[in-house]
């Protein structure tokens, strides 16, 4: 039934995003990278009916797939890991869905989206991400609450290792990523100095669960023009290329339900308005059973827009199997 499901939802997605944003989409990505995307959420909801009765779901243990990010994919909330998610293994397919709140002194940030991993080796993503400037929207100039909005598609493929089972070997589970940027405040990005509304992140991802220590340990190198995540476009009067940013993760499995961590993510700072600083957190996630999952956290995302000492709660309630 939940193939059946699965099955469902992708198609309806994908016919409905194809209405609303196909054109846009097709101008803004590679060739390769839509084929990539499409051919395999194509291939998984052709698969998925025919296939029910021999694809498994929910072998993974609690907690180890991660939970899903602030950009949709499955790992932190802050970092991106080299898991895929949901709790299906190299025999099944997995999924979620998850909602996420940001409250900050000054703004607010509110997310939303899906997943998938198929086989325990390649993840298809999506998230909404709607940043709330509140009464900073009126200091700005913008308007009070004004709100920018970003759209996030995001394709992961596991390339080797295994971060559970190859636990006699130091070798991490290693991933390579995309995930593909759109924001809908174009005019309002290039008056502050950025270049684009739209980007591409890439990254490679390296994840390892040391079992014996109930420690999970996550290094990520990220490949970005982004400013504060794309939220406030991509590139500026300070920098205009590619740069290698880090994400790190570390996380004691405290009992098989809760996992406590904390998590470090650099950022590149090109726009010439406002300094951009790192992002970091301490966190606490709590599996109530494979199907439903909650996040807390405390986020330091330092200063945004002028803005100074952002500081403040997260939240994420993630379902799935």
């Amino acid at each position: 039934m939940r193939l059946y499901l699965v099955y469902f939802a992708l198609t309806n997605l994908r016919h409905r995003w194809f209405m609303e944003h196909g054109s846009a989409f097709r101008g803004q990505l590679g060739a390769d990278m839509r084929r990539m995307f499409f051919g395999v959420l194509l291939a998984v909801a052709t698969v998925a009916p025919a296939a029910a009765d021999e694809i498994k779901t929910g072998g993974k243990l609690l907690l180890t797939g991660g939970v899903s990010s602030i950009e949709g994919s499955g790992g932190g909330g802050l970092a991106t890991w080299a898991t895929t998610t949901g709790y299906a293994t190299e025999e099944g397919v997995g999924g979620n869905v998850h909602g996420t709140y940001v409250t900050l002194p000054d703004f607010e940030l509110r997310s939303w989206g899906a997943a998938v991993g198929v086989f325990d080796r390649v993840e298809l993503s999506y998230a909404r991400q709607s940043f709330d400037t509140q009464d900073a929207g009126a200091a700005l100039g913008l308007g009070q609450g004004f709100t920018f909005n970003q759209d996030i598609w995001g394709v992961k493929v596991v390339v080797i290792g295994d971060a559970v089972y190859d636990q006699d070997r130091l070798l991490p589970q290693i991933a390579v990523g995309a995930q593909h940027k759109r924001n809908d405040r174009g005019a309002i990005i290039a008056a502050v100095g950025g270049e684009d509304d739209t980007g591409t992140d890439y990254y490679v991802a390296a994840t390892k669960l040391l079992l014996d220590r109930s420690l999970l340990l996550n290094g990520t190198v990220r490949m970005t023009k982004a400013n504060q995540g794309g939220l406030l476009g991509f590139g500026g009067p300070n920098g205009s290329d590619y740069s290698a940013q880090f994400e790190g993760s570390v996380a004691w499995l405290a009992t098989k339900r809760l996992a406590i961590g904390a998590e470090y993510r650099s950022k590149p700072s090109n726009l010439g308005f406002a300094r951009e600083d790192d992002w970091m957190d301490l966190f606490a996630a709590y599996a109530l059973n494979k199907n439903l999952s909650v996040t807390a956290a405390w986020v330091s995302l330092g200063d945004i827009a002028t803005f100074r000492d952002q500081s403040g709660f997260y939240i994420s309630l993630q379902a799935g199997f």
